[in-house]
């Protein structure tokens, strides 16, 4: 029993303090990076509309993978197994999860009508902990990057070396 209050307090206490968790769903090809918050007992995310975070692989029902990093250095402090529910729009649990995830949305584009599109055009999830967390794994797990059209990488340019290797004329 220790042992499970223990793992539970570790859950939420790193949930808590991290803005990003790696979330990979059953049918994911790979783990995804999302903003979240931590909710009366669980990861709440929001997601799958236009503009919003995709929510690849997670189904109402369904089972999922959640990593949460360390805030200051980055690397993974805790995973556990999670079931994946959806909230219904507009219920009392669905307002009170928005109304923390709406403090959290960074450079929202539509402000006070956010959850109203939210509503409207996104699913809001409630991902709850189901056991013990994950023992740390043997090798590192890094994966390539998702493709996205984001992506810039083209050549330097020619001017580039010259003006960052640019000798100082002695007087």
């Amino acid at each position: 029993m220790t042992s499970e209050l223990l793992d539970r307090a570790l859950i939420e206490e790193a949930s808590k303090k991290s803005g990003l968790i790696w979330v990979r769903g059953a049918a994911a090809p790979a783990a995804r990076a999302l903003w979240h918050v931590w909710h009366e007992g669980a990861v709440c995310v929001v997601g799958d509309g236009p503009g919003e975070q995709p929510l690849e692989g997670l189904a109402d029902g369904g089972a999922a993978e959640v990593s949460v990093r360390s805030k200051d250095k980055g690397g993974r402090l805790v995973s556990f197994p999670v079931t994946v529910s959806e909230l219904a729009s507009g219920s009392e649990e669905w307002e009170a999860v928005v109304a923390e995830l709406k403090g959290k949305r960074l450079n929202a584009p539509d402000g006070e009508e956010m959850p109203a599109r939210w509503a409207r055009e996104c699913r809001v999830l409630r991902l709850v902990p189901t056991g013990a967390v994950n023992p740390v794994p043997a090798d590192s797990l890094a994966e390539r990057p998702v493709p996205t059209p984001a992506t810039t990488r083209r050549p330097v340019p020619a001017a580039l070396p010259k003006l960052l290797f640019k000798r100082r004329k002695r007087k």
